[in-house]
């Protein structure tokens, strides 16, 4: 413990179970000395175990619906009233395909569908960025991450149209960096992360073989949920105060190596 995140203030979407990302950031944030709410969808929260998370921090539980203005807006002005303050921390953990889901080929799927991904997996970046910039949220030299994967340069078969939605997700957050760090001074980033197996993650077809493969490749091995955490902590405290727009790789160096023979 470095106390990092000593009398900051957050809001961290996306955490269902021991297994996500967003989870294990919490408790890495809470070790750091932040206060924060939680929020994940209506649904999400009946089905996962995050009120045990919260127990854990000492905070509470906001349902929210990401892809609603209005489910924002009234998530941030609960969280400013329960924290006490501006915001100093976002994290957005936040990605659902219903083609991934229902293993639909990229080159049949269901448009209805692909336009959810969309709005869940990415647009709702841009919805949660814009509630907090309107609301005057962000204190300044705040921090909003944002997880990503390599997919969004890259093509992986099985990651369908999750990995247009990635590639959206990544220029949300250099265009809203722009105006984000104009005003506020607040950075703006995306952490492409390694395979990880999360509850959501083990939905994507070929996920398992994917992650042997990336730890065989990676000089470093894959990162974990927990490495994960670490790095966000990182981006959310005063350390990277100059650091905005930027996709953040943190894969354990996989996303630099070519064809290579693995030992």
């Amino acid at each position: 413990m470095y106390n990092l995140l000593k009398g900051k203030r957050g809001i961290i979407f996306g955490a269902l179970n021991e297994q996500s990302i967003a989870w294990r950031t919490a408790l890495r944030a809470k070790e750091e000395g932040a206060e924060f709410v939680l929020t994940n969808t209506p649904v999400s929260i009946r089905l996962g175990t995050i009120n045990s998370l919260a127990e854990q921090c000492g905070t509470i539980v906001i349902p929210a619906d990401a892809t609603s203005v209005e489910d924002l807006e009234h998530l941030v002005s609960e969280a400013m009233k329960h924290l006490g303050g501006k915001i100093d921390f976002v994290l957005h953990a936040v990605g659902m395909s219903p083609n991934v889901r229902k293993n639909i080929p990229y080159e049949d799927i269901d448009y209805n569908n692909f336009f959810k991904t969309m709005d869940i997996s990415a647009i709702s970046f841009h919805k949660l960025m814009q509630t907090l910039y309107k609301m005057d949220a962000m204190a300044e030299y705040g921090s909003i991450v944002a997880l990503s994967y390599i997919a969004a340069q890259r093509t992986f078969v099985g990651y369908g149209d999750m990995a247009d939605a990635k590639a959206m997700l990544e220029s949300i957050a250099r265009s809203f960096g722009v105006a984000f760090g104009r005003k506020c001074k607040v950075r703006v980033n995306t952490v492409s992360q390694s395979p990880t197996l999360t509850s959501a993650g083990q939905g994507i077809a070929g996920l398992k073989d994917l992650y042997v493969q990336t730890e065989r490749v990676s000089p470093l091995g894959n990162a974990s949920a927990d490495d994960c955490a670490d790095y966000v902590v990182t981006l959310f405290s005063d350390l990277t105060r100059k650091v905005t727009m930027q996709n953040l790789y943190h894969d354990g160096g996989f996303s630099s190596m070519g064809a290579t023979l693995c030992e």
